[in-house]
């Protein structure tokens, strides 16, 4: 009956089936690209989450050297975070973005490709940016504008290993807000960039709960990712964010090995603690739970294509 009906849409709507083989080609083109992003290294704390963006600091941060050896070591992709307030400042390039900082970033985006890499241009922002966005038009208008102008000035980088990441955890808990945004930011992308691939995520954490929420763009050019930290005990101990608490701990196995539980559970430094840290060993932690979260963003993938 869906194919059918699929069949009778295609009759009725004559500019379809062109509609359909554009995005079945931009799908390939997709995968095919995605082959470039199999072991990636996150450049973090160097084009954002810092509070100094000089160009002093940032040619001195990470340098030429740092990225040959990225490559050295085998890996395939550096994903760049970048601060949306650090763009914006002036005193502003012909696309409105700020010079200084952004002639850094050139360097370091075309050192990456010329040591054979893929780049990823991911939008990084602070909570402020965040917290705009969730709150009103004028959040959203401001990240689509930001975004026309980044995605044309790195328009003519080689769109086979150059990814634009529209946002890094958006935490927008709304998600049909969210589909909205990024609808609207990707057409803005890809008014400037029409070769080049999206790197798009769900709302709020960008999670598996928020991948497998999401409907696929109309644009076929899209590769889709989520963040996976569980079980967060173990991946953030010693941690001064998120969990006050994670700091205190050291240690942690995984898999879950309850006969290390009483030797661990006094790093945390309450009973509200001890017992939220207890959920970890309770929670039985192992590769079988990891393959069955896991398997439903694969199974979403496969439905989506």
């Amino acid at each position: 009956m869906r194919r059918l009906l699929i069949c009778l849409a295609l009759v009725v709507y004559g500019a379809l089936p062109m509609r359909a083989q554009d995005r079945a080609a931009d799908v390939r083109t997709a995968f095919a690209r995605a082959q470039h992003l199999r072991h990636g290294i996150n450049a973090s704390e160097w084009f954002a989450q810092s509070n100094d963006y000089s160009a002093a600091r940032l040619s001195r941060y990470s340098d030429a050297a740092d990225i040959a050896l990225m490559a050295k070591l085998g890996f395939d992709h550096v994903r760049i975070s970048i601060d949306a307030d650090a763009l914006e400042h002036g005193p502003h390039n012909a696309e409105g973005l700020n010079a200084e900082f952004v002639a850094e970033l050139d360097k370091t985006v075309d050192a990456v490709l010329a040591d054979g890499m893929a780049v990823e241009i991911d939008l990084h922002p602070g909570s402020q940016f965040k917290q705009q966005l969730r709150a009103g038009d004028e959040g959203a208008s401001r990240m689509v504008a930001l975004w026309r102008s980044l995605a044309a000035h790195y328009a003519n980088r080689d769109p086979e290993r150059t990814f634009f990441e529209v946002l890094n955890e958006p935490e927008v808990q709304d998600r049909y807000r969210w589909k909205g945004i990024l609808e609207r930011t990707a057409a803005a992308i890809r008014a400037v960039a029409p070769r080049h691939t999206i790197i798009a995520a769900g709302a709020n954490w960008s999670d598996i709960p928020d991948l497998v929420s999401m409907q696929p763009l109309a644009d076929g050019n899209v590769i889709y990712n989520f963040h996976f930290y569980e079980p967060h005990e173990f991946t953030h101990q010693g941690a001064g964010w998120g969990e006050w608490w994670w700091r205190y701990t050291h240690g942690i196995t995984y898999p879950a090995d309850e006969s290390q539980m009483s030797a661990i559970l006094p790093q945390a430094p309450d009973a509200v603690s001890r017992y939220a840290l207890k959920q970890y060993w309770l929670d039985h932690w192992d590769a079988h739970r990891m393959q069955l979260l896991m398997d439903e963003a694969a199974a979403w993938a496969k439905s989506n294509n």
